[in-house]
């Protein structure tokens, strides 16, 4: 038996929505979080919220969406590509880690993790958002990284995906288990600059 599929509906107050579900979310996180207080901080009826998000999971996971491309717009502005490689791909790499290992990053990889079977629209949200959006942007600095001699790379999807990899090694695994819950800049950091040593091992000109 087949599930029928969940609907988001947009509508005058859909903006106004999300920003109130934005801010409690990021305070309570998404188990936290109450529909009351996120309609009170929207300003809206529950019966509103419910008409735009039948279900809390799809609102967390637009609210996730639409972080994403804040950050990625955010980091694509301060990133400046003329940059040596090694200063660019340390850049991407703390911003990538960073947001893995946010709350709302954690929240939104286990969201999916739980309700991919009952919601298959909610796994591929956070790939479009996530893991897709930042083998796009990655794959298009390499390609300009390729193009002036800076970098040799055959596949730059495929290594943009392998940055991604290298940049969560250890940490985002104990983060997940529930191993290590904070992380300080050294170690941070210790991670990323080998991530970056071993792009350009395999990947310098």
């Amino acid at each position: 038996m087949q599930c029928d599929k969940p609907v988001v509906r947009k509508g005058r107050k859909f903006d106004q929505v999300l920003e109130g579900a934005r801010e409690i979310f990021m305070r309570d996180g998404f188990e936290g979080a109450s529909v009351d207080d996120i309609a009170k901080a929207a300003e809206v009826s529950k019966a509103t919220l419910y008409s735009y998000f039948p279900d809390k999971s799809l609102l967390f996971m637009e609210v996730a969406k639409c972080e994403c491309c804040r950050q990625a717009e955010r980091a694509d502005s301060e990133m400046d590509h003329t940059r040596p490689p090694s200063e660019v791909l340390s850049y991407a790499g703390h911003r990538l880690l960073d947001f893995m290992i946010s709350a709302m990053g954690e929240q939104m990889f286990r969201l999916c993790v739980a309700e991919a079977r009952r919601f298959p629209e909610l796994g591929q949200a956070f790939y479009e958002t996530g893991p897709k959006m930042v083998a796009t942007r990655l794959g298009a600095y390499l390609d300009i990284a390729v193009a002036d001699g800076s970098l040799k790379v055959d596949d730059t999807n495929l290594a943009a995906c392998q940055f991604a990899e290298l940049c969560k090694a250890d940490i985002f695994t104990k983060l997940v288990f529930g191993i290590q819950t904070e992380f300080t800049a050294a170690e941070k950091a210790h991670v990323v600059d080998n991530a970056v040593s071993t792009f350009l091992a395999r990947y310098g000109a």
